[in-house]
Formats: C-alpha cells, sequence, structure tokens
C-alpha cells in the first residue's frame, strides 16, 4: 500500500477542515453528540463520525482511500487535553 501523504501545509488544512465543518457540519450534529470525533475530507467535503476518532478516520479511508483527513471533536476546540487541567489549584 502507498504511503499518503499531504497535499496540503498544516494552516490550509485547518482552515479548510473548520470552515467545511462549521458551514456543513456544525449545525446538523452539534446539538446531540458532543465528544464524538469528526474526520472531514478537506478536499470534498465528506465526512464520519464515531465515538472513537481512529474508527471515524478507518471510516472515511474505507470510502476514499486517498482522503486528506482533518479531525475535530464535536463541542469541544481541541481533540486532546494535556496537563493538569482546571482541577489544579496553586498555593
Amino acid at each position: 500500500m502507498p504511503m499518503r501523504r499531504p497535499r496540503f501545509t498544516k494552516e490550509e488544512a485547518c482552515r479548510r477542515g473548520d470552515e467545511i465543518y462549521d458551514r456543513e457540519i456544525r449545525g446538523k450534529i452539534e446539538a446531540d453528540n458532543k465528544g464524538k470525533y469528526v474526520a472531514i475530507d478537506i478536499e470534498n467535503g465528506t465526512w464520519e463520525m464515531d465515538t472513537d476518532e481512529i474508527v471515524a478516520g478507518d471510516k472515511l479511508l474505507a470510502r476514499f482511500p486517498d482522503a486528506q483527513i482533518w479531525m475535530t471533536r464535536v463541542g469541544y476546540g481541541y481533540i486532546r487535553h494535556f496537563g493538569a487541567g482546571r482541577g489544579r489549584k496553586t498555593a
């Protein structure tokens, strides 16, 4: 299987992914799917959603093996959170 390579800069992929999500997807899914992952092909606008990010990406790749995927999480501004978070208190 040939290795897939990005065809867009990180900035362009981000811009396209956010634009497609905001314009075509957010209004359809955001109310009832908080926390699920959305994999978006930034070239043709198709997308898949799942509770598992790997499964969402695999579903999209099954349909479009050469997809240029942008991943987002419904209701969050990030995919994962690292660090202590808000629960940490300082003296």
